[in-house]
């Protein structure tokens, strides 16, 4: 088994019997936010026409920079296989359909899957709005003798799943950053510091948790850090470290791997790694002394990288120029309805959302999303209207305008993934708000309510049967009831605290309150002695 980093999420996994290509990104993505570090525009001709020859495809979820829709409807065949996870809507395949791909191979959840003699897969879904309705996936590769885990950014609860397929030689999976928090919230300075730390501190942990449960012979860091080069968000690039962000690179999760005593490798785009029964074997397609200058001189690299998009990113900024147009109307048409088919996840957020839309001049239009009326509002008709909101979005006018123009049924992926946005709350963290902004179609949001209806009657049920576990002296409900994350496997008591590593979330040990978010809390006491 041959596996070769494509950059990011993207590997082409070749075996004796076929070949498989993952989550191949290469147009920036996330409204020319994201760009593959280390970059990939450079890979070499044999390895560019395997890629397009490939016998299968993956796509792990539709995020931008896992579905490449601008480079998968040009440099694949129309009818190559692809391995569809199994998602409860039909959103992907509708999706992949109008790219005009035509031949798709269902799987179910966690079933192990004979593609050919010599090939088996098993895909593993996340389904959770938290993932996104479009949900996430991992996949399991078997070439009869040895295995591979592509788990790239899935945050799977069960990770015994993973394993459950036998002995894992390669395991590819995220410990960076994909997501906007905290750095485009608007906190001071020092607070601003403390979050990103605490943030890299938990991806690391929780991607060291999903190590130690797949004990595979080989690590590969992925699925990141992507590399900023617009000049309004370079600083996001995790350079000298004291930069506001969550975007450690590879090396940094390499030496976290070392010191935890497991054996990772670093791949970069075209990095080809070989699993034989004695030797994991790694080729490199740039001599180390240049791989090392890549991480050694990060900022010189990366402003050579900017240097050669430059034309393409002033292109980009140009095209997003929109008149004007009623946006208070438009979002109104379009929300009014579905807040209310949504009234559990309407009450969950409880209070109204402030969206500010921004022009280049400074000028601001406020729309008032009152979720508690279900209607959409002109902020200045609203008395006070900044004061009565508990959430705040600031957007530039003209990506908003494109985002409404598109009908983007997820605005995590369209606009929010981006970082060219602003955000504040009045209280901690609320999932239902990102939810909902997740879920902007009658078929998504149909779900999301369904999901927070579930969540709501369990938290109301006095009778829910759940058994318990001993975390470090403490004896507390098997699960978090953020994510259903096994507190057996991810829970930790840190002072006064316990903490649940998949997503970071806190919770008090003398009354269980959730620090995190409202209305989560848990069943925890001291053990008696």
């Amino acid at each position: 088994m041959h596996a070769t980093s494509l950059g990011h999420a993207g590997i082409l996994i070749e075996c004796e019997a076929a070949s498989i290509l993952c989550d191949p990104w290469f147009e920036p993505a996330f409204l020319g936010s994201w760009f593959v570090f280390p970059r990939n525009d450079q890979l070499d001709e044999d390895l560019l026409r395997r890629i397009e020859q490939s016998d299968y495809l993956y796509i792990s979820h539709l995020h931008g920079d896992h579905h490449d829709a601008e480079w998968l409807k040009h440099h694949l065949r129309r009818d190559i296989p692809i391995l569809l996870p199994d998602y409860p809507t039909a959103e992907q395949q509708r999706e992949l359909q109008h790219l005009g791909f035509t031949n798709f191979i269902r799987t179910k959840n966690g079933v192990e899957q004979v593609l050919q003699d010599g090939l088996s897969v098993a895909i593993h879904v996340e389904t959770s709005i938290t993932d996104g309705p479009g949900g996430d996936s991992a996949i399991v590769v078997s070439d009869g003798i040895h295995r591979l885990v592509n788990q790239n950014d899935c945050r799977t609860h069960d990770l015994a799943a993973l394993r459950s397929h036998g002995p894992v030689d390669l395991h590819w999976l995220q410990y960076s950053g994909a997501i906007w928090y905290p750095m485009v919230y608007e906190l001071d300075t020092d607070e601003m510091a403390d979050l990103c730390s605490s943030k890299v501190e938990s991806q690391g942990a929780r991607a060291l948790k999903y190590v130690e449960a797949l004990d595979a012979r080989c690590v590969v860091p992925s699925a990141g850090p992507p590399a900023f080069l617009d000049d309004g968000l370079f600083e996001l690039n995790m350079i000298s470290g004291d930069e506001a962000s969550i975007f450690p690179d590879q090396r940094w999760f390499l030496h976290q791997l070392s010191a935890a005593d497991h054996h990772g490798v670093l791949a970069i785009p075209g990095t080809t790694i070989s699993v034989t029964a004695d030797e994991i074997s790694v080729t490199h397609p740039l001599p180390l002394t240049e791989i090392d200058a890549i991480f050694d001189d990060k900022r010189t690299y990366l402003e050579r990288y900017r240097s050669d998009w430059q034309p393409w990113l002033d292109e980009l900024h140009a095209s997003w120029k929109q008149e004007p147009t009623d946006l208070v109307a438009r979002i109104a048409a379009w929300w009014e309805p579905l807040m209310a088919k949504a009234p559990t996840v309407c009450d969950m957020i409880g209070e109204p959302m402030l969206i500010r839309a921004v022009d280049d001049d400074g000028a601001s239009l406020e729309i008032f999303v009152d979720v508690r009326m279900r209607r959409v509002f002109d902020g200045s008709t609203v008395e006070d209207a900044s004061s009565k909101a508990g959430f705040r979005f600031t957007f530039p006018r003209d990506l908003l305008e494109i985002t409404v123009d598109n009908a983007a049924v997820d605005w995590s992926n369209s606009l929010l993934l981006s970082c060219r946005f602003s955000a504040w709350r009045r209280g901690p963290y609320n999932e239902y708000v990102y939810n909902f902004l997740k879920s902007l179609s009658i078929e998504r949001m149909t779900r999301t309510e369904e999901e927070a209806r579930s969540k709501v009657l369990a938290q109301l049920s006095t009778h829910q049967v759940d058994d318990e576990v001993e975390v470090d002296g403490f004896i507390v409900q098997r699960r978090c009831p953020h994510r259903n994350a096994d507190f057996s496997v991810f829970g930790e008591i840190d002072g006064d605290d316990l903490v649940c590593t998949l997503h970071g979330w806190r919770f008090d040990t003398a009354t269980g309150r959730c620090r995190t978010s409202d209305d989560h809390p848990v069943r925890i006491r001291r053990r008696e002695t």
